[in-house]
């Protein structure tokens, strides 16, 4: 299934002992549709408060309704600020998270003197005039095979810190400023703290050349803060 939703009133995808997930709903809704416990797998964990328009999950089940149907069905039980875009069947070794895929996310800032209340939930406030052409001069040094540790946050249980980043671009529209990043994969916290970087260049504090030095000093004391979940969107998972 793809799912989309608004992560504002959730404590993320993984279910916690003391949080709704989106992972959490999608299971109790799935087994009362279905009458079997359902368990899906999801392919990327999102932080509580982070948005997905086009993240995937899978599960096991008997049932006899075709898969393309399901959606429609969960749709009706699911509360709405979650969504289901498509439903098939695949497979049965296929996995989601360690299938070969390019990740898309994006990361909204709104940059302008004052906050615009409808775009609280959807994007980070910063009110320092931002410069996106040095954002975008310093984006592109994260094109490419590196190792992305400087910007891994702290508690990431991972064997290795490489990560393949095929496309990094900034983009203004009006007071609006998109960092949109793909990958075949990322770390914990990675888009958040490349965006925090990038907004520390793009206010002037460093030249875009800074980049490449925090890449190469593999140490996330060397990077900027983490940019807060609101403004982060897991766009779209593509499969190779």
């Amino acid at each position: 299934m793809v799912v989309a939703y608004d992560g504002t009133n959730y404590s993320g995808w993984q279910i916690q002992p003391n949080g709704i997930t989106i992972q959490g709903v999608l299971n109790d809704c799935l087994s009362e549709l279905l009458g079997e416990k359902i368990e899906v797998m999801g392919a990327s964990r999102t932080d509580a408060g982070v948005h997905a328009l086009g993240n995937v999950c899978v599960f096991d089940t008997n049932t006899r309704i075709p898969g393309e149907k399901i959606s429609y069905a969960l749709n009706q039980s699911l509360p709405e600020d979650i969504r289901i875009q498509l439903s098939e069947e695949v497979e049965p070794d296929f996995h989601p998270r360690y299938s070969d895929s390019e990740k898309t996310y994006e990361y909204r800032i709104l940059n302008r003197r004052f906050p615009v209340p409808t775009e609280r939930l959807y994007s980070f406030f910063y009110h320092y005039k931002l410069d996106e052409k040095l954002m975008r001069e310093a984006a592109s040094y994260l094109i490419g095979e590196h190792d992305f540790a400087s910007f891994c946050g702290s508690g990431a249980q991972v064997k290795s810190t490489v990560r393949a980043v095929t496309r990094a671009e900034v983009l203004r529209e009006g007071d609006i400023v998109t960092i949109r990043i793909s990958g075949t994969g990322f770390l914990y916290n990675m888009v958040r703290i490349i965006a925090g970087t990038l907004i520390e260049i793009g206010n002037g504090q460093y030249p875009p050349e800074k980049m490449k030095e925090i890449i190469d000093a593999r140490d996330r004391e060397a990077a900027g803060p983490t940019a807060p979940a609101r403004g982060l969107t897991l766009m779209c998972i593509e499969y190779m």
